[in-house]
């Protein structure tokens, strides 16, 4: 301790003795003269730490990226209010100074927030792998803390934001005679910031509630995709050709979709087939059964054929089968179709849907018919 303040009355001494230069350029001297350590040490410092962590897994190179950029703030900070309180500022140069690290504070607070934000949604999720065979439990619990993390670094940037402008004494007041008004200049931003808030309102509901998560597969507006990305405003959903349909969040609170996941990732498959009423009903259900229990696709739970409706020329058979995901689901009905009329066009061609039509013996004495 003693040691410090001698190093500060020196200092202070040398700085005192500097009449060679006016008092700002003595100043920005100090000013810079003590930031250039600060960088240096903040440089070498994770500089040591990044190569301790290199060996390491991804989660503490991915932790020491991103606290730098706020440990090299702190670091600034730190110098300029050593270099401020050494510098021969004048008052309003002094005054000026503490509100440039009033401001460099409340980023600095936002910043680390943030940054606690990603590091806590990191770890918590470390636990659930979405690559997984059952990812249903992961992907309830990403869904929420994504957005639940987006909600909040909304609230973080808009409070950091609000604070840093606070700072300033004309906006403070503003603001203050602003919510006292409550008239119409307050309707007229709530209405500007109705979708906004539509949204924000929505994400919260969507992380509570649950009605899509990540990777479900889902129906809307009569395409079908998986849920790719939610952010705080939107949805990308990713079609089945590679297509990306984006939907506000409020779409998946307002209007009906299907959701084809979300108790379970698996789904019963439906095949139809349309065929002649001497298609042998018993061999094809064994046949039917016998495809689907060699295929890897089944997940072995539901295998099933039926008669299930009589047309004026055909009968309807729906036949079906259970896969682990939606789209083993729809690779298995493909599967079962082309092998049922592969196996009808080879044992029973008879079998398959035709037109009958029964033409009458004409009379021996039709004045139309044609004589032999």
């Amino acid at each position: 301790m003693q040691l410090l303040e001698d190093i500060d009355d020196a200092a202070r001494d040398l700085i005192a003795k500097a009449t060679w230069a006016p008092a700002w350029v003595i100043s920005l001297i100090v000013l810079a003269a003590s930031l250039l350590p600060a960088l240096v040490a903040h440089r070498i410092i994770f500089r040591l730490i990044s190569r301790f962590v290199e060996q390491r897994d991804l989660f503490w190179r991915s932790l020491v990226q991103r606290t730098e950029g706020p440990a090299r703030l702190g670091f600034v900070m730190l110098a300029l209010s050593i270099g401020a309180s050494l510098a021969p500022l004048t008052r309003q140069q002094a005054g000026l100074m503490r509100h440039v690290l009033a401001i460099c504070f409340i980023c600095l607070m936002g910043w680390v927030a943030l940054t606690a934000l990603h590091i806590w949604t990191t770890v918590y999720l470390r636990r659930f792998k979405l690559d997984s065979e059952d990812n249903l439990l992961a992907r309830k619990h990403t869904t929420q803390s994504r957005i639940l993390q987006r909600v909040a670094a909304t609230m973080i940037i808009i409070l950091t934001a609000s604070a840093v402008l606070m700072t300033f004494p004309g906006v403070r007041q503003y603001g203050v005679s602003l919510l006292a008004s409550a008239g119409a200049a307050g309707i007229v931003l709530g209405l500007a910031l109705q979708p906004v808030l539509k949204n924000l309102i929505s994400g919260v509901q969507l992380a509570v509630t649950q009605p899509i998560r990540l990777e479900d597969a889902v129906i809307v507006e009569g395409e079908w995709g998986n849920v790719e990305e939610i952010t705080s405003t939107y949805v990308v959903v990713r079609l089945w050709d590679w297509r990306r349909m984006v939907l506000p969040l409020s779409y998946f609170i307002e209007k009906p979709f299907q959701n084809w996941t979300r108790e379970s990732a698996s789904l019963i498959g439906t095949v139809m087939l349309y065929v002649d009423y001497s298609a042998p009903v018993a061999e094809m259900r064994a046949h039917f059964e016998e495809v689907v229990r060699a295929s890897r696709l089944w997940d072995r739970q539901v295998v099933n054929m039926q008669v299930t409706d009589f047309k004026p020329e055909v009968m309807e058979v729906r036949m079906l089968a259970s896969a682990g995901t939606a789209g083993r689901t729809f690779d298995l009905r493909c599967e079962i179709r082309e092998k049922m009329i592969a196996w009808l066009q080879g044992q029973h061609p008879g079998a398959l849907p035709r037109q009958r039509a029964q033409i009458a013996q004409l009379p021996q004495d039709a004045a139309w018919a044609d004589p032999a």
